[in-house]
């Protein structure tokens, strides 16, 4: 996938959700939502993250391929281990991207 293509996809679902959100939050303001509902919204973030994740991940050859390399894995998985430690999303992210960045900086020199 193309950085270009990713960025819509991301525009997209940026867009996406927020009006999901947004439409639900308007047609819904004087109700009470139930449970089980409001759990399974706390879980729409982390789904997106990982849709986009294995999305750009995967490349070429029709989504039969997988196209990553150490820096990125060594990135998902220090993002993985702080996700599941700290039950943090913002950090996670935080430090998957830091931790991608660093990681190129230093070894595409």
């Amino acid at each position: 996938m193309s950085n270009r293509a990713a960025l819509l996809v991301l525009v997209a679902a940026t867009l996406g959700t927020y009006a999901f959100r947004a439409g639900l939050i308007l047609l819904l303001a004087d109700r009470t939502l139930p449970v089980v509902v409001e759990r399974a919204l706390q879980n729409v973030g982390p789904a997106v993250l990982a849709a986009l994740t294995v999305n750009l991940a995967v490349g070429g050859d029709g989504g039969t391929s997988v196209d990553i390399d150490a820096i990125e894995l060594a990135s998902l998985g220090l993002a993985a281990v702080v996700g599941v430690r700290t039950k943090n999303l913002v950090f996670m992210l935080i430090v998957g991207m830091a931790t991608l960045l660093l990681l190129t900086e230093i070894f595409s020199s």
